[in-house]
């Protein structure tokens, strides 16, 4: 009587693993990757807004209060009201006969002392938008697109730089148009209270026109971030607070990722003999 006999014989088997294939996650090419001219014009608004508004500081041209004299051998005189200082002029001449240099201790005038703050306070936070742009043109300019992960805490956002920057912007020319606005109407209150001898000068046109110009840098700078609204981070979070996604860049090549391995597997085989 014939028999079954089975027989198990391990079979060496070599399994190949390898890992799964690379996934390259592009990132998506935006407006924030290069400087472009509403940055640079931007930039360049914003200089000349606070060169503007520091020239009006300086000016004793934000009133005139124009004196009358009705004798004919004497000249009428024009007062020159600024922030700083007063300025007494002859009709006809151009040098002061009065300079009053300690007239910025001595102000009278609510509007003046309100503008000896505001207009000081208004360069210092453009000046502060003016670095944090600056800051940002530059690292659009010199950074990598695959930031160094070790440095990931000193990492700058372009977009948030100048979306800072633009706020800035219109907190500067809000403090300083509203103030010289308010002097236009001011001049009116004195006329009525001691006659029509007040009128505004031409520093109030320098001090809105620098304002004017501060809104014209945020709506660029606005327009440029609006080009870029769409990167991974939140808007309400324009400063990176923590490292960037590995899965925002370029993943590593292969070779640099995975190695082949052996794995080697007793497989039974069943082996039937009569």
């Amino acid at each position: 009587m014939s028999g079954l006999l089975y027989r198990w014989t391990p079979v060496n088997v070599q399994i190949e693993r390898q890992c799964a294939a690379p996934v390259t996650v592009h990132r998506s090419t935006m407006g924030c990757q290069e400087v472009h001219a509403a940055t640079l014009f931007a930039f360049v608004s914003g200089t000349a807004s606070i060169a503007g508004l520091f020239a009006a500081t300086l000016l004793p041209q934000w009133r005139q209060m124009s004196l009358y004299t009705f004798n004919r051998n004497e000249k009428n005189l024009t007062i020159f009201t600024g922030l700083w200082v007063k300025c007494a002029r002859f009709d006809g001449t151009s040098e002061c006969v009065m300079f009053d240099t300690d007239w910025y201790a001595t102000v009278d005038q609510l509007d003046i002392r309100v503008l000896q703050f505001a207009i000081p306070l208004s360069i210092l936070t453009a000046a502060s938008a003016l670095l944090l742009c600056l800051i940002g043109i530059c690292n659009t300019t010199f950074s990598s697109s695959v930031p160094n992960l070790k440095l990931a805490a000193c990492l700058v956002n372009s977009a948030g730089c100048h979306l800072v920057a633009g706020l800035l912007y219109i907190l500067a020319g809000t403090m300083s148009i509203t103030p010289s606005i308010w002097s236009i109407f001011y001049n009116d209150s004195l006329n009525r209270k001691f006659g029509p001898f007040f009128t505004y000068d031409s520093a109030v046109f320098v001090a809105i026109g620098s304002s004017g110009g501060m809104y014209f840098t945020s709506v660029m700078l606005f327009l440029w971030y609006c080009a870029c609204k769409s990167l991974p981070y939140a808007f309400w979070q324009p400063l990176y607070s923590q490292a960037p996604s590995l899965h925002s860049y370029v993943s590593a090549p292969y070779s640099a990722r995975s190695r082949m391995s052996g794995i080697e597997i007793d497989i039974p085989v069943v082996t039937h003999t009569a």
